[in-house]
């Protein structure tokens, strides 16, 4: 019989500076988006789970077999205050990867909040204790807790590749991954963006006078 690989995790990870995170996190999804052509944003199914939940971190990255929730609370042991859980869950829909539980202590944590490439639960509450949660589907069906998962590696998340510290930024359109060694550059090109489609959007509102 063989042994379970159970790999040494690297939770020390390069991530990107504070002050870039922040440039990003107050841009629309959209713009940061449009900066990088399109590229890098999540499979649409992928929302909020209660409005108004907005996600702006570094990735610390799980993947799980579909359904199963160990990673997540591995997860938790290691990742650091500010990190987004991102979890790669193969897009299963049938059993909730997290719920309230798992968001309360991730409040004490200081996580910024969950992406799932799966199910979530308890949205209800999520959005009172104001844990941003990102999924594909919500339902009321509990996880397993076996494994096996793999945490701090590449992961593909709504057809999105994730390394361990890109940035991802989630609002009411959803979720877009930026790669860390960009960060600075998007936050310039999206910046741009933002300021080109203010001024139109004001010369448009001008024309109805």
């Amino acid at each position: 019989m063989t042994t379970p690989l159970r790999e040494a995790v690297d939770a020390d990870f390069a991530r990107p500076d504070i002050d870039v995170i922040d440039r990003l996190a107050k841009l629309p999804a959209a713009n940061i988006g449009d900066a990088m052509d399109r590229l890098g944003i999540a499979d649409s199914a992928i929302q909020a789970i209660w409005p108004g939940a907005r996600l702006a971190g570094p990735a610390f990255t799980v993947w799980t077999r579909p359904g199963d929730n160990q990673g997540i609370h591995r997860a938790l042991q290691l990742a650091r205050p500010g990190d987004v859980i991102v979890v790669s869950g193969g897009g299963d829909e049938s059993r909730a990867l997290l719920g309230e539980l798992i968001g309360e202590r991730a409040i004490n944590l200081g996580i910024a909040g969950f992406a799932l490439d799966g199910a979530a639960r308890d949205a209800e509450a999520l959005g009172e204790i104001g844990m941003p949660v990102f999924a594909r589907a919500v339902t009321p069906a509990g996880p397993y807790k076996n494994g096996p998962s793999r945490l701090g590696t590449p992961i593909s998340f709504g057809g999105v590749p994730v390394l361990p510290g890109d940035i991802i930024i989630g609002d009411s359109d959803g979720i877009v991954v930026i790669p860390r060694e960009q960060a600075a550059n998007v936050a310039e090109a999206a910046e741009a963006v933002f300021a080109d489609e203010t001024s139109r959007r004001d010369a448009i509102i001008a024309d109805r006078h």
